[in-house]
């Protein structure tokens, strides 16, 4: 790991004591439990943009499916209507 920085977040205080009740019970700091929740965002952001990449790719190239493409008009006669 690199070094590490100090930030400053403004949280309501209901939210920070029930945050350091959940430290205390997990043995963490709050600070701790803020690092690895913003870990996982990132690695879960991470993946999605590669997941994202990945779909437009196949998006980009079409599918061959074979079979001939029909004509304009054969797609548009109307044999009943003539």
């Amino acid at each position: 790991m690199g070094a590490k920085h100090n930030i400053t977040v403004a949280i309501e205080a209901g939210l920070l004591k029930q945050a350091r009740a959940i430290a205390a019970r997990r043995g963490r700091s709050v600070s701790a439990l803020l690092a690895d929740e913003l870990r996982e965002l990132v690695a879960q952001d991470a993946q999605y943009v590669a997941a994202r990449r990945r779909a437009e790719a196949l998006f980009a190239t079409p599918i061959p499916l074979g079979g001939v493409p029909e004509r304009r008009e054969a797609l548009h006669e109307r044999d009943r209507i003539r």
